[in-house]
């Protein structure tokens, strides 16, 4: 019995020093990160182009679902 006791005992003050240490290691990690510049993303011309288009197929859907009654 007393060795099952000591061996739980073990594995507990195991299972604390490794807590400890990732702890400490996350700490360390997160102290030393330096943040950078953040670089806006130049999305260029085509992506900030119109895409919205008003054509024959887009005029149907409105008109079948009655989005043209809005309108008056």
């Amino acid at each position: 019995m007393h060795d099952k006791q000591r061996t739980a005992i073990n594995r507990r003050n195991f299972l604390r020093a490794f807590s400890g240490a990732s702890t400490v290691a996350v700490a360390t990690a997160a102290a030393t990160f330096t943040p950078s510049e953040a670089l806006a993303y130049d999305p260029g011309e085509e992506e900030t182009g119109p895409r919205y288009q008003e054509t024959d197929h887009v005029k149907a859907f409105y008109r079948v679902n009655g989005y043209e009654t809005l309108d008056k």
